[in-house]
């Protein structure tokens, strides 16, 4: 019986030894892994598993119950290959295949595995190049930004949300002259945030819109584009830290798929679709997906189709990190408006009803608060 036990002993450290060492480069063993691990086994088993220890628990389990099988657990856990999806083998031997390996978490309107979100990482001489732009959605965001302060005045209030911007140079190609590179230093996502900003004032919601040229502070201290956040985050920390009151905060982003895949048609207006990217190496996913849901079936009853789900990434290099800063905050949210293909003036238009969809949410979400 000694023997028996000791030869169980080894080969359970040499099962969680193997665990642990199975997960390839950007691969952890995080709070979401063990949640989908967990999602497979069910009480029963569960139960049964301890009823080999103490034989009270199988008297809870129904007459006839088969012993569950933990072989496919065991072969997700130590080859990290899940059988009943291809993608986790060939994502390993197919050269950029690995870009299609992460997790829809909720599927918009044609959303699928071929055209999930693409991360968009240049060298920092493509991000800092000099590019002509066109100067007309600069000079829309002064007037509106003129005829909102002569008729609106919000600055007795708290400050609720903060928006930055990672990324804060990605751009849109049809605002940009003479270039493939859709990347700028003042024509960029940080003009869709500081509409957002304007839109949530609108409805009584007083935003933080940080434009930190994230790009040239990368620059300044040498460090990669897969540092972004580590840049934003301090950012991040240093809104909160100042402003106690803050209670949401959204990072903008656009995406790099084409045109096809990111436009939708709304009452026979162009509209760039919004997608939420969630990072699941972190311990607050959970609550950053339940805010994502709820905004996203509310952008689905009203406007159908402007939302194309929520994605969880893969943990790769690229700057995806599995976490986007939002382990900061349980209401953090990274939202990408659009994609290289889109106008300004169609992500304008997104950030209008996101605006009037998130605000709809806030004031309900304040008053449970009450």
């Amino acid at each position: 019986m000694k023997v028996m036990s000791l030869v169980m002993g080894v080969m359970l450290i040499f099962f969680f030894t193997a665990t642990l060492t199975a997960f390839g480069p950007g691969y952890s063993l995080t709070s979401a892994s063990v949640h989908n691990l967990s999602d497979q086994l069910t009480v029963e088993s569960l139960v049964y598993i301890l009823g080999n220890e103490n034989r009270y628990f199988q008297q809870s389990l129904p007459s006839g119950h088969e012993p569950p099988s933990l072989t496919p657990l065991a072969f997700e856990l130590t080859t990290n290959i899940n059988p009943d999806d291809p993608r986790s083998l060939l994502g390993r031997e197919l050269p950029g295949f690995s870009l299609f390996d992460g997790r829809i978490i909720t599927a918009g309107e044609g959303a699928d595995y071929t055209n999930m979100p693409m991360e968009s990482a240049p060298p920092m001489e493509v991000l800092l190049a000099e590019r002509e732009a066109s100067t007309e959605r600069l000079d829309e965001l002064d007037e509106l930004k003129q005829s909102f302060s002569e008729n609106e005045n919000i600055d007795d209030l708290p400050v609720t949300v903060h928006i930055v911007h990672t990324h804060n140079r990605e751009s849109f190609l049809p605002e940009l002259q003479n270039t493939t590179e859709a990347f700028h230093d003042t024509v960029n996502i940080t003009l869709a945030g500081e509409k957002l900003g304007l839109e949530l004032a609108k409805h009584g919601i007083r935003a933080d819109v940080d434009t930190t040229d994230i790009g040239s502070k990368l620059n300044e201290r040498n460090w990669q584009y897969s540092q972004s956040y580590d840049m934003s985050r301090e950012i991040v920390k240093d809104a909160a830290e100042e402003n106690a009151d803050i209670e949401f905060f959204f990072d903008l982003h656009r995406d790099s798929q084409p045109r096809e895949m990111t436009t939708v048609e709304i009452n026979g207006v162009k509209y760039a679709q919004t997608l939420f990217v969630i990072g699941e190496n972190n311990p607050n996913y959970n609550e950053n997906e339940a805010l994502a849901r709820e905004l996203h079936q509310r952008m689905d009853e009203h406007y159908y189709g402007l939302s194309r789900g929520i994605f969880a990434p893969p943990v790769t290099g690229s700057g995806r990190n599995g976490v986007y800063n939002q382990d900061l905050s349980y209401n953090s949210l990274l939202v990408e408006f659009g994609g290289v293909e889109n106008s300004l003036e169609e992500v304008y238009r997104s950030v209008e009803l996101f605006a009037e969809v998130f605000s709809e949410y806030y004031w309900e979400y304040r008053e449970d608060e009450m």
